[in-house]
């Protein structure tokens, strides 16, 4: 008797095959979310990909203050520094990667968490430089951007991140 493996890879079963790539590349959206991690970012984009779209939402920071008014399309950008409207970016995605480094503020999950959940489109959190952070530093990020993504890898070298971008289809 065949096992299962076996017999899925025999030429009866090989007909059923879709020999064809997918019809719709996937959509993701790359957002670093803290100066650190930004440089990760670039370095990412520099890379091949399937049509992934590279942000950045480490000015959010500023953005924050009570003296000034707050806008959704004021603190995203592109790598080249034009500004992105938040909501049109997450509603042309299929994915969306937030990148954060252990130990620095993140709070630009929380609102790119929400604008995908209306959305409903599917959140990663990466977190890098893990290795070199204490625990507690770890957890400072974690606790930050858990809440707001489906998915959390905490990676301790920054080579990881762009596999793990391949397995997502990025």
């Amino acid at each position: 008797m065949l096992s299962e493996s076996a017999r899925m890879s025999s030429a009866a079963e090989a007909r059923f095959r879709i020999n064809a790539p997918n019809s719709k590349p996937r959509a993701v959206k790359v957002i670093a979310l803290d100066q650190p991690s930004e440089a990760v970012v670039k370095h990412l984009a520099s890379l091949k990909w399937n049509g992934a779209t590279f942000l950045t939402a480490s000015a959010f920071e500023g953005a924050t203050r009570k003296s000034a008014p707050f806008s959704m399309a004021g603190w995203l950008s592109d790598l080249t520094g034009r500004t992105k409207d938040l909501l049109a970016e997450i509603k042309t995605a299929d994915l969306v990667v937030m990148v954060v480094t252990a130990g620095e503020e993140s709070h630009a999950a929380s609102i790119i968490g929400e604008a995908c959940y209306l959305e409903h489109v599917m959140t990663t959190a990466l977190i890098v430089g893990s290795a070199s952070k204490t625990d507690e530093a770890l957890s400072h990020s974690l606790a930050q951007v858990r809440p707001h993504a489906l998915m959390v890898v905490i990676a301790s070298a920054e080579e990881y991140i762009e596999d793990m971008l391949i397995a997502l289809r990025a």
